[in-house]
């Protein structure tokens, strides 16, 4: 469903004439997206829709605040689809009475990945901005990776005899706060994470993290590789170039000195791995021996007490039984 003509007049482009180089998300954007997602479409398969606002600055775009616009999708047939952008209109409006140094620089998605309408919302909302950034942002908790990713639409070529065509271009996006929202995020995450907290557990879960993370992306490079080979994706050259990069920065195994280097840096710490485990039976031992010592030791002194009672209880009834004899002789 293709949208409406609007009668309202769209607000002044926000981007600037210099090219887009990356955009910065802020805290309040995430929080924001997460809790649209949780109040619309949780447990399901759709995704959500909103916009961006912010400002832009010699090609970096400085993302500060979103709001929710109302969109549904059809998801077998995707050229079905509408967004309220009356709606997005009035919000924006308002938005602006607040704070009128915002204006609308892109828009999110919840994704995880590109959906074919993207583009024609990038196109609605080129409206409202000379160069909108689309930004995907994950809410799926189970992700370690950054969850922002962000595309600007731009015109490629395929070849030669083939028409224009709108594709989206990855911008480098990164997550930055001011100083007052660092201190409101320490806030509320005060009572999930101690940072200043390090233990042998956090280190490790935070390196299988990051070779989970390095295996997915090896995944996706491979996947893309094969796709290439198999002729279904055109050939990128600076992707081509990036992986060559990759290559290039990766240490030669095959030098002798590496490998003796490596194996004695492996060696040194299986042997403090070993003492460390060997230390910690031996305490182990120590903790179960002198429990049971002092085990041992309570319980001879219960008997000691228990056997000086029975002494006494004894005593008492000889002095009792004296007393009766002593009783019965004088009576006599």
């Amino acid at each position: 469903m293709s949208e409406e003509t609007s009668t309202a007049t769209p607000a002044p482009p926000a981007a600037g004439p210099m090219s887009l180089s990356s955009v910065v998300v802020h805290p309040l954007v995430l929080l924001s997206v997460v809790d649209h997602y949780n109040r619309v479409a949780r447990d399901t398969r759709k995704r959500v829709v909103g916009v961006l606002l912010g400002s832009s600055h010699r090609g970096v775009v400085d993302v500060t605040n979103s709001f929710a616009v109302p969109f549904e999708e059809d998801l077998k047939n995707p050229e079905v689809w509408f967004l309220d952008h009356n709606y997005l209109e009035n919000m924006f409006n308002m938005f602006r009475k607040v704070a009128a140094k915002e204006r609308i620089v892109g828009f999110y998605s919840s994704g995880p990945k590109i959906k074919a309408n993207d583009l024609k919302i990038n196109e609605l909302l080129g409206r409202f901005c000379k160069e909108p950034v689309f930004v995907i942002i994950d809410v799926r908790p189970n992700q370690e990776e950054l969850p922002t990713t962000a595309y600007k639409a731009i015109e490629e070529v395929e070849s030669e005899g083939k028409e224009i065509k709108k594709t989206f271009k990855h911008l480098p996006s990164t997550v930055g706060a001011l100083e007052a929202e660092e201190v409101g995020v320490e806030h509320l995450l005060r009572d999930i994470n101690d940072p200043t907290v390090s233990t042998v557990a956090n280190r490790i879960k935070s390196k299988i993290d990051g070779l989970a993370a390095l295996k997915e992306k090896l995944t996706e490079m491979k996947t893309y590789l094969e796709a290439v080979l198999e002729g279904k994706l055109p050939v990128n050259q600076q992707i081509m170039y990036n992986l060559q990069s990759i290559f290039n920065l990766l240490p030669n195994l095959n030098v002798s000195s590496l490998v003796t280097a490596m194996m004695v840096k492996t060696n040194d710490m299986h042997v403090v791995i070993y003492l460390s485990s060997l230390i910690r039976s031996v305490i182990a031992l120590h903790d179960l021996v002198t429990n049971r010592i002092e085990y041992n030791a309570e319980e001879g002194g219960e008997e000691k007490k228990e056997d000086k009672k029975g002494e006494k209880k004894e005593e008492k009834r000889v002095m009792v039984k004296r007393g009766k004899k002593d009783e019965a002789s004088a009576k006599k």
